[in-house]
């Protein structure tokens, strides 16, 4: 198979889909590699990188997408992308389609086979491919909420971990899976003072487990929501529905009862967000303020330490890249039920349920969009 690697063109996206060792496997089992020139530089692997691990390097995007069997990316293709795709060519990466009706429009008019990372699932329901950019995330939202926090970035001057005779920050982690994890575990490791909540009895039980009395926990309601936003300086959004648009558990009246220079981060806006106030922003303008309430909402965060999160990416997408070259795509979605519930969009055809339900296509399943 003949797998292609673009540069990415979202705004401050410097991760590369694949780095020179993923390469050198790839070529080690039998295929070619075709990459753009300059895709590995934003991580400090160039063009004699790649061409050294077996690579052919090519100048532009467009002989990548024309020539490329399966093209490997990170973030969603934007329009110049996803209008360069055809039928019978393959794209594996992060879509996040529920709120992205252009883009899913886009993938079903190209004809193409569009796998997710986000939706890869593993023997125990986790997802091992979204896993690693939400632990960045996370680890990420507790840095950028105490830079939100300075007075000249709009917060209210407070210093995460405060200081002896001094109250720490107040942060709210809505929700403990991956990302919500490593967002407490970061803002704990500040000495800020941290509750945790979620509706599931099982995964708070877990995180008392793990962290111990540092850490408060609360259950899923309106009210304990309500009341503890109101008294946060950070609140911390790590709601995930595998493929479907996260649910609003922030509404705007609650903002507007939350201490003017709180800091809000909203590392859910891949899918939406999950506040009501949340729009997607760039690393380019990361925040901005409602209610006087300062909002980070850029949708890839990871891409600002792209060195770490494209090895890491790297680490957990190449056994299936290896899988899907190796046997053919049907095959290798065929012989693993968890790639295959990667499958969001086969050939003009929707075959991720929760994607079809938020954006009104009708739902095939992808056993039978594939004609198994």
């Amino acid at each position: 198979m003949l797998i292609g690697v673009p540069s990415e063109v979202k705004v401050h996206e410097y991760r590369v889909g694949l780095v020179p060792a993923g390469v050198r496997e790839l070529i080690h089992h039998g295929h070619e590699v075709i990459v753009q020139s300059d895709a590995g530089a934003g991580i400090g692997m160039f063009d004699a990188d790649y061409q050294e691990a077996g690579a052919r390097v090519v100048g532009d995007a467009s002989e990548v997408f024309a020539k490329a069997d399966m093209i490997v990316k990170v973030k969603e293709p934007q329009a110049s992308e996803y209008k360069q795709l055809s039928k019978d060519q393959v794209l594996f990466t992060y879509l996040h389609l529920a709120p992205d009706a252009e883009q899913t429009q886009g993938l079903v008019d190209s004809g193409c086979t569009a796998i997710a990372y986000e939706t890869v699932t593993d023997q125990l329901g986790r997802l091992p491919l979204l896993a690693p950019m939400s632990e960045v995330a996370g680890r990420m939202s507790a840095q950028v909420a105490a830079h939100g926090l300075e007075k000249n970035q709009g917060g209210k001057g407070v210093l995460m971990g405060g200081v002896p005779g001094v109250l720490p920050a107040n942060v709210v982690v809505l929700g403990c899976g991956v990302s919500g994890m490593n967002a407490a575990r970061m803002a704990m490791g500040m000495q800020a003072k941290v509750f945790a909540i979620d509706k599931s009895l099982d995964k708070l039980n877990e995180v008392d487990l793990y962290f111990g009395r540092e850490l408060d926990t609360l259950y899923s309601t309106v009210d304990h929501i309500e009341k503890a936003v109101e008294a946060a300086d950070v609140v911390i959004g790590c709601v995930l529905v595998p493929g479907a648009a996260a649910p609003k558990l922030v509404t705007h009246d609650m903002v507007r009862k939350m201490k003017p220079g709180s800091v809000m981060v909203d590392v859910a806006i891949d899918q939406g967000g999950c506040f009501e106030t949340s729009k997607p922003t760039t690393h380019d303008e990361p925040t901005y303020v409602v209610d006087d309430v300062v909002h980070y909402c850029v949708t890839n965060m990871p891409g600002a330490v792209a060195r770490t999160s494209t090895f890491a990416l790297t680490n957990a997408t190449m056994r299936f890249v290896l899988a899907l070259a190796d046997k053919g795509v049907k095959r290798a979605l065929a012989e693993d039920p968890h790639l295959m519930n990667g499958l969001n969009v086969h050939q003009g055809q929707v075959t991720y349920k929760a994607v079809a339900d938020n954006l009104g296509y009708d739902f095939v399943a992808p056993q039978q969009a594939l004609g198994f």
